[in-house]
């Protein structure tokens, strides 16, 4: 059995590990990111007749064309999918029907995720407020990088001095 899992807790990994996976590929990045180094050596490392066990469906692939495409190319070298979670399993015809219809519902969850966001940062737009970060720096921020500058320049202080007597930490500095 080979597993495959995302980043996760260790709660996660115990639950893995109790599942019999014998060879654990973790992913680190996160996001919506396609291009991951473990999922691309867990698919030059598997055979036929292994089974491919994720704590969650969704951590296979990043969106559904994506998690449908792995699949495929598991079925393609005669590997099987288990989801400890989603209690799938694509070794019977069963477990791929379930298959496909969870990876509608989960394509179809973050489309309405996806809908709410963009309707909730619209509402807020529209009574004023608006997101990000602030442009540019306080007059406080100002005044501090002007005496930091001015320290600095003289060479009379070090730079943990410099950002210790402004108060900030040496890397803001």
């Amino acid at each position: 059995m080979v597993v495959f899992r995302d980043f996760v807790w260790t709660t996660t990994l115990d639950a893995l590990e109790k599942a019999g996976c014998e060879i654990i590929f973790a992913e680190t990045a996160l996001g919506a990111k396609t291009d991951r180094p473990e999922l691309i050596k867990l698919l030059a490392q598997i055979r036929k007749d292994d089974i491919v066990v994720v704590y969650k469906l969704d951590r296979l692939g990043r969106s559904l064309k994506h998690l449908l495409e792995v699949v495929a190319q598991l079925n393609s070298k005669q590997v099987g999918v288990q989801s400890i979670s989603d209690a799938i399993d694509t070794t019977t015809p069963q477990g791929r029907l379930f298959f496909n219809i969870s990876a509608c519902f989960a394509e179809f969850e973050r489309d309405l995720i996806r809908e709410r966001t963009k309707s909730g940062l619209e509402a807020a737009r529209a009574r004023g407020r608006k997101g990000g970060r602030r442009q540019g720096m306080t007059k406080e921020a100002e005044q501090k990088a002007i005496l930091a500058e001015s320290y600095y320049k003289e060479g009379k202080m070090g730079v943990n001095q410099i950002a210790t007597e402004i108060g900030v930490s040496k890397m803001t500095l």
